[in-house]
């Protein structure tokens, strides 16, 4: 074991590795301010409106979608700081492909996270913002027009979220195989 660890420092260069980690640390930090900052706007989305003596308010609190995205937001960016936490770790203590493995399973689930948070949010969203004539759903857009747009700055967010992890995966997934080889 210690001959393939060995094997592979000889063989992969610094600047890959520095790469790798460069990579690994730029999309962590990305993916958690992303999550972070979506769970902020969407857990901040509020709105009162007055039509003709009737208040009406819109929070994201009345939808189990967005509250779904809110709270996986939450878990992926706490998420992504321990892993950034773990990735500092395994640079120090060197190349094993059980650590990668171990971060792929985690990008791999957090990705699958936030994006079920993202579908959820997107499908009510297009919901509000367009309505659904055959079932008689009225859009609320038009009336709650600085919720909507509050609402699609988190689901922007999560996405962006979601693109790093996706990244995280796709790599973690790379490395790991490529060690599993040597």
């Amino acid at each position: 074991m210690a001959n393939n660890e060995a094997k592979l420092s000889e063989n992969q260069p610094w600047k890959t590795k520095k790469l790798f980690f460069v990579t690994q640390i730029f999309s962590r930090i990305v993916a958690m301010a992303a999550s972070s900052a979506s769970s902020w706007f969407m857990i901040t989305s509020k709105q009162v409106i007055d039509i003709a003596g009737i208040v009406l308010d819109a929070r994201y609190s009345y939808s189990p979608e967005f509250k779904f995205l809110a709270y996986t937001n939450i878990v992926a960016g706490c998420f992504s700081l321990l892993s950034l936490l773990f990735l500092v770790l395994v640079a120090r203590q060197g190349s094993n492909p059980t650590h990668y493995f171990f971060l792929f399973l985690h990008d791999l689930a957090l990705m699958s996270m936030i994006i079920g948070g993202c579908a959820a949010a997107t499908a009510i969203g297009f919901l509000g913002k367009h309505g659904n004539g055959h079932t008689g759903w009225m859009k609320i857009c038009d009336h709650f027009g600085r919720f909507c747009n509050t609402v699609t700055v988190s689901v922007i967010l999560s996405y962006l979220s979601l693109i790093c992890l996706l990244i995280l995966t796709i790599t973690s997934a790379s490395k790991s195989r490529k060690m599993g080889t040597v």
